[in-house]
């Protein structure tokens, strides 16, 4: 029950990511359409500008010029231009022009070279190399203008400013949203981990302390029943668990405060937590360790370091149900120092490589599913390494490895 607390968080992330791609794809698609809207009216207002050109050209004494003049006048915002099917501009207007002097003329002939080569160069590259009569029929910005005695022209229009600002802007804005939420995010996920540690502290400091007591009332009471000639053997088994208990309220106080990071021998530690863990586990269990030629050097607080290989080593055992096989490999590479832990259990499916270092992460019945949370806090946190999980197969077996800075001895 308690895997199905992440399955669950995960399946409510991808729902938040579902409906956030829904959202925008919604409002990609309203603000495309509003752009196809506008760009179907500036389409509207060229044809008519096109007709207004043809009525000029085919006025005769009583028409109203002035009206299609006024037409023709009114277009100030999208560029346009008109040519033969040649491609000789004759009249051009709104288009930004390199020359800016030359920005209140209309005529194409009054331009100066430059302006000239621009016009004709973004006229060209619209086309392409297509017949410009072609272009007319297929392309929505080429409009045919039919005059008086057969003769043709073309007019060739862009989107306006304003249209393109509008077409980029639900982009934009997309983005912005994103980064928002991003930054958003990022300062949850900074504020969950702050509160996280601030409670990881508290509740160390309060187990030392509460710990602290009872040692030192069992100790006294190890004292007493030497004193009055209790059987030395059984005050020795008691002297071993509450010195077992000093190291675990050590531990504690450690997680709860900066520990001490002193320089040690990789294969030392190992070793020994291992020598502690071979006697406490099913004599079914085959522990192997591989330790490389050469004992490097790092920067640990042995009493974590050690707590971090008995909660690697006890998992280990319960993935395997008491059976099995324990290999634990240490070596060296590129400036770091490793060590692997592989067992033969039940591992562990692939989408829960991360997962099971979270809090409240087990498969087991009973505990709390903070081991692994532990291990990782001492390695990243402590040491500046890192653990994951290398490799593992349903049925077949895990390897943890831990990575740890290497250092000169």
């Amino acid at each position: 029950m308690k895997i199905s607390l992440y399955d669950r968080r995960r399946t409510g992330r991808m729902i938040m990511i579902i409906v956030s791609v829904i959202a925008i794809a919604c409002f990609l698609f309203i603000s495309n359409g509003l752009v196809k809207e506008l760009a179907e009216q500036e389409r509207e207002r060229m044809n008519i500008w096109a007709q207004a050109t043809e009525r000029i050209a085919e006025a005769g004494v009583e028409s109203d010029i002035e009206f299609m003049l006024t037409i023709i006048s009114q277009n100030n915002t999208i560029p346009v231009l008109t040519c033969d099917k040649d491609f000789n501009i004759s009249e051009f207007r709104n288009f930004d022009l390199p020359d800016k002097s030359e920005k209140d003329r209309s005529l194409y002939m009054d331009l100066g070279e430059k302006n000239r080569k621009y016009l004709s160069g973004r006229l060209r590259k619209a086309a392409g190399v297509k017949d410009i009569a072609t272009l007319a029929e297929t392309d929505p910005h080429f409009i045919e203008i039919k005059y008086l005695g057969g003769e043709k022209q073309y007019i060739y229009y862009e989107d306006s400013r304003l249209l393109r600002k509008i077409s980029i802007y639900p982009y934009i804005q997309m983005i912005v949203m994103i980064i928002l939420a991003l930054i958003l995010y990022m300062a949850l996920i900074y504020t969950k981990r702050a509160e996280q540690n601030r409670v990881w502290a508290g509740l160390s400091k309060e187990t030392a302390h509460q710990l602290g007591t009872p040692i030192s009332s069992l100790m006294a009471w190890t004292e007493y029943l030497r004193a009055i000639g209790t059987d030395n053997e059984v005050t020795d088994e008691i002297d071993k668990d509450v010195k077992r208990l000093s190291v675990i309220a050590d531990r504690f106080s450690k997680i709860g405060s900066q520990p001490e990071i002193e320089f040690d021998y990789l294969n030392e530690v190992v070793a020994g937590s291992l020598e502690y863990m071979k006697s406490r586990v099913s004599g079914k269990v085959k522990i192997e360790l591989h330790v490389s030629e050469d004992d490097h050097g790092v920067n640990v607080s042995r009493a974590l370091m050690e707590w971090v290989m008995e909660n690697l080593t006890k998992n280990a055992v319960d993935a395997m149900k008491g059976e099995g096989e324990l290999h634990i490999t240490t070596g060296a590479d590129k400036g770091i120092v490793w060590i692997e832990v592989r067992d033969t259990g039940r591992g562990i499916a692939k989408k829960h490589f991360k997962t099971v270092f979270n809090p409240g992460y087990t498969t087991k019945k009973r505990g709390w599913g903070l081991g692994l949370t532990l291990v990782k806090r001492i390695i990243e946190e402590y040491h500046g390494g890192k653990i994951y999980v290398k490799e593992s197969e349903p049925g077949k077996g895990t390897v943890f490895r831990i990575e740890l800075p290497a250092v000169g001895g």
